[in-house]
């Protein structure tokens, strides 16, 4: 049973596949932002890709919550943070970065909810098309893009730090942690 928690010394099989399973993800949907921003709007190519932004984005907010409660379940069970700055900062990190995995879709949401198009997934109807917009919920889409880019950065930072510093540098045995 043990392998299935977390433990003091390691993250479980369950914790690795969410974090490693949504690394992936993640790494599409970014792949899908920056086709978007970097190809001609009539490019066949960007539209290929961003025709899955919207479903990746929305199985990562739902994956997202079960990695949140999952880790609520296993929070005294987890690896302890490292001490002094180097652990308050990577804390800090952390927090941002999960929170603005909640903060971004969500913004997402609302302003689908108040748009003309409305939105399904997987052919559910989530909201239904709109006759007038709602311009305050339609306004968020914008700041989901914003702070889409502030989380590809600190996701970024996240990997330099644990393969730059805790692999190459300290040699702590951190990312080991969670392979």
């Amino acid at each position: 049973m043990s392998r299935f928690y977390d433990t003091p010394e390691r993250y479980s099989l369950i914790s690795r596949t969410l974090h490693w399973g949504m690394a992936l993800l993640f790494a599409m949907q970014f792949v899908t932002a920056a086709l978007r921003w970097a190809l001609p709007r009539e490019d066949p190519l960007r539209e290929f890709f961003w025709a899955y932004h919207a479903p990746l984005g929305t199985t990562l907010f739902l994956l997202v919550l079960l990695r949140g409660a999952w880790g609520l379940i296993n929070l005294r069970r987890r690896p302890a943070p490292h001490a002094g700055l180097i652990g308050r900062a990577a804390l800090a990190g952390h927090l941002a970065i999960y929170a603005l995995m909640v903060i971004v879709p969500t913004l997402r949401l609302i302003a689908a909810a108040g748009s003309t198009r409305g939105f399904s997934y997987l052919s559910i109807e989530i909201f239904a098309p709109r006759e007038t917009k709602i311009a305050w919920m339609d306004a968020m889409a914008e700041w989901h893009g914003e702070l889409g880019w502030i989380l590809g950065l600190l996701v970024l930072g996240h990997i330099v730090m644990a393969v730059g510093w805790h692999h190459l540098v300290k040699r702590d045995g951190t990312l080991q942690r969670m392979t």
